[in-house]
């Protein structure tokens, strides 16, 4: 009997181990596709000169459908004036030929069994961001 009241008050909280195993395993898979999309919306940009809205809407259309959310939720900042390629960079602070870039998407849940650790619904959640730049291509 000792035995089965260890065991009833055990297994839930070994079971939250393998639940939050398989959300990191989802979690994972979805920033890798974000991460992938986010390239592919960088690269067009690298020959465009500039994220155009085409290359905007994309991106945005495209992780809202992995991640299952709406579009409006995809928050991207990015540089919308067309730069072109330049040789020589004086500096960081040289903008020249650079196109900025962020990307924002929200992760709804990161911890299983948040309940049972004491975590509101409104502190399980984070927001993953992708920010950089890349020299543009464009020729002028």
């Amino acid at each position: 009997m000792k035995n089965f009241i260890v065991l009833a008050a055990v297994l839930p909280l070994l079971l939250v181990f393998l639940l939050q195993f398989t959300l990191d395993q989802k979690n994972s898979a979805n920033v890798g596709r974000f991460q992938e999309y986010v390239y592919t919306a960088k690269e067009q940009a690298k020959q465009e000169g500039c994220f155009t809205d085409s290359i905007t809407e994309e991106l945005r259309k495209n992780v809202a459908r992995a991640f299952g959310i709406s579009e409006a939720e995809v928050q991207i900042e990015a540089t919308q004036t067309p730069q072109y390629r330049v040789n020589t960079f004086s500096g960081k602070e040289d903008a020249r030929g650079l196109i900025r870039y962020r990307v924002s998407v929200p992760l709804d849940k990161i911890m299983a069994g948040p309940r049972l650790f004491g975590i509101r619904e409104e502190e399980n959640r984070g927001l993953y961001t992708i920010e950089s730049w890349t020299a543009s291509e464009r020729l002028p």
